[in-house]
């Protein structure tokens, strides 16, 4: 579930958005930007610390966010906040600790993302190793053996991976 401050976030982002967006086509009607979750800040994990499935909550009792596996029509593949698909990047390398997915790219492609009082609880399935890098612009990122993870954008609901295969299928589902 959203913390009341992620959804004031998002509601700005989104104003943002969609100023930007009238701006530039007037007339038109802009692709609605805040369906996929975009739990943005940082964690207090540095790259060499990984939230294990064991933790539940942080020592100040911060929010758990979901890595959970689930089954969509491509497949099995990890799930984020409210059971939305996660998808890799072919573009990252792995293992880099970078993401290459920054700008415009990381508003079609949210990164899955924490705070600092929150941890990432594991559930069934998701077995591989789970670290945290740091983007660019300073936020701490979930990835999973060693690929950072991301929603689209064009995923409304759980089981949605639409997607899985864009960019000539640079982007793919999360298998666990």
């Amino acid at each position: 579930m959203f913390g009341r401050r992620l959804a004031l976030a998002l509601l700005a982002v989104f104003t943002l958005v969609l100023g930007a967006c009238t701006a530039s086509q007037t007339g038109s009607s802009p692709q609605a930007s805040a369906q996929a979750p975009t739990p943005a800040a940082s964690v207090a994990a540095t790259p060499e610390e990984s939230p294990t499935a064991g933790e539940s909550e942080s020592a100040e009792g911060g929010e758990d966010y979901p890595l959970a596996v689930a089954t969509v029509k491509d497949g099995q593949t990890l799930t984020g906040e409210n059971g939305l698909t996660l998808y890799i990047f072919k573009a990252d390398t792995k293992d880099s600790g970078k993401s290459v997915c920054n700008g415009e790219c990381a508003t079609n492609w949210p990164p899955y993302t924490l705070e600092a009082d929150e941890q990432l609880k594991t559930e069934d399935g998701a077995t591989g190793a789970i670290t945290m890098i740091t983007r660019d612009d300073g936020t701490m990122q979930v990835a999973y053996n060693g690929m950072p993870l991301y929603y689209f954008k064009g995923d409304a609901a759980a089981g949605d991976d639409n997607g899985q295969g864009l960019a000539d299928g640079k982007w793919v589902i999360a298998n666990p």
